[in-house]
This record gives C-alpha cells, structure tokens and sequence, in this order.
C-alpha cells in the first residue's frame, strides 16, 4: 500500500473514532444533564438534609444509572420488599396459585394446605379449593404439618397483633385469618367469620377511646364495647390461628363433616390450581397486602418441592434467582413488616430491572403496580392525571418512607427509581410531599 493510501486508512480510521466518541458523548449528555439537574434538587432540599435518605435513578434504555445518592447504604425497605416477593412470584408461579394438596384413597379425601392466601379471601373472592372440598362427595380429611415457621415473621412486633395488617402465617389460611367486626351506634353486632360471634366478651372498659375491640394476646376472645357507641366501629382483627380453628372454620363454611389426621404429603400428592396469579399480585402490590404477602412465599415453597418455611424458600429465592445483585442483601420476610430487611437502592434499582425484563410487558406491569394518582398506595400521593408518571411500591414502617418503581417523563422515556427514607422525625406527610415533588420534577423536566 502506497504512504498515501497509508495515510488516507488512518485519517478515516480517525474520523470514525471521532465520530463514535461524538456520539457516545451525544448520548450521554442528556442522563450527565439530568444527574446534575437532580443532584441540585438535592442538595436544595431542606427536608431530605433532616435524615438518612438513599437514592437510585436508572435509564432502562441505556441500561445505565445517572444519579446516586448513598444508593449502597443499606436501608430499611418496609413493603418496598414485596417487590422482591413478586418477583420470586413470576419466576415461580406465573400463571395460578396452588390452592390445596391432595390425594384421594377410596371413599376419603386427605388435604393439605399450600399457604394458598386466596382461600375465601374477602377481597380476591376465590372459591375453587372451596368448590373442590364442597362437591369432591369424599369424607375430608385436613392433614396439617405442612409449615414450620412461626405464627409471626422474623423480627415483628408483638404489640401490633391487634392491627389488621399483621395476620398470622400459617398453611392453610382461611378468610384472610381476620375477623371483621361491625358494631352499630344503637349497639347491633356483625361478625364475620359467624362462627367467632361466641367469642366476644362485653367489657365496659372498652367504651373509652373510641370503643375499639381488643382480641386476647393468645386467644380468640375480643373485648368488645358492652353500651351503644357515637358512631359505628368497624374493625378487622387477626384471630388467632391454630389447628382447631382452621378444622373448625372448614366444617362451619363448607357444612360438612371434616376429619383431623396426621398424615405426611406424599411426593406424588396431585395439585389444584386455583386463582390467577396476576389477580394475587395486585391485590399484594396496590393496598400492600402483608398477609398476601407471607401467604404467596409458601406457595412458592409449595412449587418449588421444598419444606415450607419462609427462611428456607427466601434462602432457595436467593439463591436461584438474585445472585447478581450488587450487594448483599438481608431479606428475613415477605411484606416488609420487619426491620431486619436491608437493600440497597441500587439492590431495589437492579430488582426492578429483573422484574421489567421478566414481565416483557410494561402495560400489564403497570397495571399490577400502585399508580400515582390513581390507584393503590399511591392514589393520594400524587395529583390525579389523565396519565399517571409514576407506578411503583411504597413502604412505611414508624420513622421511614419509602418509593421504589418506574417513572415515565414527559418525553416519553421510563426511569427506574428508588427513593429510601429513613430514621426521620418528621411528619410522614411532609418526607411524601417532598419525594413527590423531587419525582415530579423528574418526570417535568427530562
């Protein structure tokens, strides 16, 4: 080759060079400006210099993160960690939920539960596993054992076991494992499941305060207001779970005869899928549903042949699906109820992204999730718009808020986010009201 041609081959080598560094430069100008932009938000917010506060913000087309906070601090995550329950839940039970275990010998019907949290659940309304035991024309049979866990969660509070979101865990859940309790203000009582009706105790001392019902720490007696209140009370309360109460509730709802026996599952017991699983999801990720929640992470262990317990599926979880997280997480439940959970917000970023690459379709991602404005958790946080921006989980425990999930901006492009609030003093309303703003900001601007 001639030193001419020579000379020619490098200066066009150096064109493109220089043509590839231009644009590489070109695409990256847009997140370098966006980062600037919103680190400043940052550093001018009064609220957010009050606390721990951790954030992560991702570009799903570029693959590529453009603004860091502390995001590998670890965190409380509160429900943030129902994201990492949902996840487990497209990888192992996509379409429908196991509802029961069984096997049919003769003229009997042995069962066993799956930890199926859809059960007669009064909002999800699922009947099959019902519909399978009303019309089977077996004698039934209920084989417990199944799970090996505790009534509560790893690290939950004992004094909350009053509140409706902290119901117990356990193999076969019916009706939510709450009772609901209506009482009128000219004194009328509702109670449901009926069959806790005998289990209220008038108690005069309940008249202060607003009349709430107490349930005894260890039994199914609720103190109840025994003189008409001002204004109804209503109230769901978990009853205490036991192997007779589930026995009891089963012959009560389905007016047949249902037998006890110790009786090991089979590996060859045949399953029965009951409800989809994406109608599950919801109802976990939009009202952040804790019951659903530690109900669905023994399904999984259900499905996937293991002992159910919930230590042991999220150790099976880890370590199958979440091995390329940057960092190590601490993950002890299924709703987030306890502090012993830590992320990272870039845990929760690298998360979302394998959750939008398993769902593959970002309509129906959305729709599972709380949309800004619109549904869910975040129904009030955000103004309500014809299109809402933001669809993602939040979580609260006292002293900590917290947002993690998508955020489409106005030009169409879609951001991952998590946005951790921790150990403030403040107001939760006004850590909201400024996450909101700075996201908002974020969908404006870019």
């Amino acid at each position: 080759m001639s030193t001419k041609n020579q000379r020619s081959l490098r200066q066009w080598r150096m064109a493109c060079l220089a043509l590839a560094l231009s644009a590489t430069v070109f695409s990256c100008a847009p997140n370098a400006m966006m980062a600037r932009k919103v680190g400043q938000e940052f550093k001018r917010s009064a609220v957010l210099k009050q606390y721990q506060v951790g954030f992560a913000l991702y570009d799903k087309a570029r693959q590529a993160m453009i603004f860091e906070k502390d995001a590998d601090k670890y965190f409380t995550p509160a429900s943030n960690t129902k994201l990492f329950t949902f996840y487990a839940g497209l990888k192992i039970s996509p379409d429908s939920i196991p509802a029961l275990r069984y096997i049919e010998r003769g003229d009997s019907l042995i069962f066993w539960g799956t930890g199926d949290p859809s059960f007669l659940h009064t909002q999800l309304k699922d009947s099959r596993a019902f519909q399978f035991l009303k019309n089977s024309g077996k004698q039934l049979f209920f084989a417990p054992g199944r799970y090996t866990g505790d009534f509560y969660g790893n690290g939950w509070q004992w004094d909350d076991y009053n509140a409706y979101y902290q119901a117990e865990i356990n193999e076969l859940p019916l009706m939510d494992n709450e009772v609901q309790i209506d009482i009128s203000p000219k004194g009328g009582v509702t109670v449901f499941p009926p069959s806790f009706a005998f289990c209220l105790l008038p108690d005069s001392s309940m008249n202060r305060g607003g009349g709430n019902v107490q349930r005894e720490f260890n039994t199914n007696v609720f103190h109840v207001p025994d003189k008409p209140l001002p204004a109804k009370l209503s109230q769901q309360i978990p009853y205490k779970v036991s192997t007779a109460t589930t026995l009891e509730l089963l012959i009560d709802t389905l007016k047949l005869p249902v037998g006890l026996v110790q009786f090991p599952m089979p590996a060859d017991a045949k399953r029965l899928y009951g409800i989809n699983s994406d109608a599950v999801f919801r109802q976990m990720l939009q009202p952040s549903d804790n019951f659903i929640a530690e109900q669905l992470l023994l399904t999984y262990a259900d499905q996937a042949g293991i002992e159910m317990n919930t230590s042991k599926i999220i150790a099976y979880i880890e370590k199958k699906y979440l091995q390329d997280l940057p960092d190590k997480i601490r993950w002890v439940d299924g709703s987030g109820l306890s502090r012993g959970n830590l992320f990272t917000p870039r845990d929760i970023i690298a998360l979302l992204n394998l959750i939008d690459k398993e769902m593959g379709d970002e309509q129906r991602l959305f729709g599972l999730l709380p949309a800004g404005g619109k549904t869910g958790t975040l129904r009030t946080a955000y103004p309500k718009t014809e299109h809402p921006f933001v669809f993602g989980k939040t979580g609260s425990l006292s002293n900590n808020h917290n947002q993690s999930g998508y955020v489409v901006t106005n030009k169409g492009r879609v951001l991952f986010f998590s946005f951790m609030n921790n150990n403030f003093l403040l107001p939760t309303a006004d850590v909201r009201k400024e996450m909101v703003r700075i996201m908002t900001y974020i969908h404006e601007k870019f």
